[in-house]
């Protein structure tokens, strides 16, 4: 089973048949862009020019307007050409459809950023800080904003900003005293004291470039505070984010390819035939596909869900679980690819390696896989409780 089981409409194979169109190209620059930890900035202008970042503005404000479930399933079809370039313009895809769908922002703010978009701008939030750890954790931020006559004065570190080279705006996560609250600024990269310290040395999503954002007296308009929020990030339904775990399936899929491709055409001398005739083997390729089967039905069924607006209150946990499952089951899907390649899967020409580097990082996206479960058992002692009530 692949992901065409859950391909609908004509707008996802439209899509779908847009972004295949690039697959050789991604594919191609995927072991260089990791092997020399490189942002790769031809793929993602690629997509601006396709449109493809528009997507997740909704029609009325001239984009595209794709549901949580046609991202899914774009950012799966990137995923399995290379990581690195479907996590990170899935961070703006993501953050663009939270911002629109939940009307975060005033509406003269949301026409502006609107034709910003449409003129090829790419934006991510920067909130994570080495002082603090996940943003959905809670903690608060280092990083302060303060009122300075008519504009606001910001100075701080982030860290993780993923697509750190190519990004038009960072929407900046602080804490403002005054308001005894964190909020949110649209900083634009040109602007004066933004600069990025490069610092992403690390052995997975090498290519993403999540390097340090350093903000030194930055001045911004008032009209640049563009949310203001009580409690951490993590304690509101946010169905964007499953543009991470769709990505992590993708890789997934393309280590099951590789994969099931070497069973079929290795051929050692001590047996007749191919390796893909024996049991163990057998064995392995159907715990893969019965793991990627598992994954699939979990993510699509809960975008589909969203789909309906009535059901929306009912799913509590359901993106968290989502991403627990979807990520820990690649990387079993990985590990058992290079169990069933053998020694050849750890040499630096083979792309399961840096398949399974790559989903490794994904158990640091948020959410925490302990937050999930955590908020999981929480949420059966709660029912309990109110059913014995």
């Amino acid at each position: 089973m692949s992901k065409a089981l859950f391909v609908d409409t004509d707008f996802q194979k439209n899509w779908l048949n847009q972004l295949e169109s690039l697959r050789e190209t991604i594919e191609h620059s995927a072991k260089e862009h990791d092997e020399g930890a490189y942002f790769p900035k031809q793929n993602i202008e690629s997509l601006v020019e396709l449109g493809y970042t528009t997507l997740s503005l909704p029609v009325e404000y001239g984009g595209g307007g794709q549901s949580v479930k046609d991202m899914v399933l774009f950012q799966e079809t990137l995923g399995s050409m290379d990581g690195a370039t479907a996590l990170s313009i899935g961070w703006h895809q993501g953050v663009v459809g939270e911002i629109y769908e939940k009307k975060l922002w005033n509406e003269k703010q949301l026409q502006f950023f609107a034709e910003e978009i449409k003129n090829g701008a790419l934006v991510n939030r920067a909130v994570s800080e080495a002082q603090t750890g996940s943003p959905t954790r809670g903690g608060k931020p280092g990083t302060t904003a303060t009122k300075s006559g008519d504009h606001w004065v910001i100075n701080g570190r982030k860290t993780f900003t993923t697509m750190s080279p190519a990004l038009t705006y960072f929407l900046v996560g602080v804490w403002i005293e005054e308001k005894e609250a964190m909020g949110f600024f649209l900083i634009h990269r040109d602007t004066k004291g933004v600069s990025i310290e490069e610092t992403w040395d690390v052995v997975g999503m090498r290519g993403t470039e999540s390097h340090d954002l350093i903000l030194d007296q930055v001045e911004v308009p008032d009209d640049m505070l563009v949310e203001v929020q009580k409690g951490p990030r993590g304690g509101t339904l946010n169905p964007w984010i499953a543009h991470i775990p769709s990505c992590y399936l993708g890789i997934a899929q393309a280590a099951r390819d590789y994969a099931v491709q070497y069973a079929i055409t290795h051929s050692p001398n001590s047996i007749s035939g191919t390796i893909s005739e024996l049991p163990n083997v057998q064995t392995l390729i159907g715990e893969i596909d019965l793991l990627l089967k598992q994954a699939r039905h979990v993510i699509y069924s809960t975008t589909t869900l969203y789909e309906q607006p009535e059901k929306r209150e009912l799913l509590i946990n359901e993106f968290g679980a989502v991403k627990h499952t979807v990520v820990n089951h690649s990387l079993q899907v990985v590990d058992k690819a290079m169990r069933l390649v053998g020694a050849k899967s750890l040499s630096l020409s083979c792309p399961l390696q840096r398949y399974y580097r790559d989903i490794r990082a994904g158990l640091h996206n948020p959410p925490m896989d302990d937050m999930t479960i955590s908020k999981i058992a929480k949420q059966a002692i709660e029912e309990k409780k109110w059913n014995v009530q």
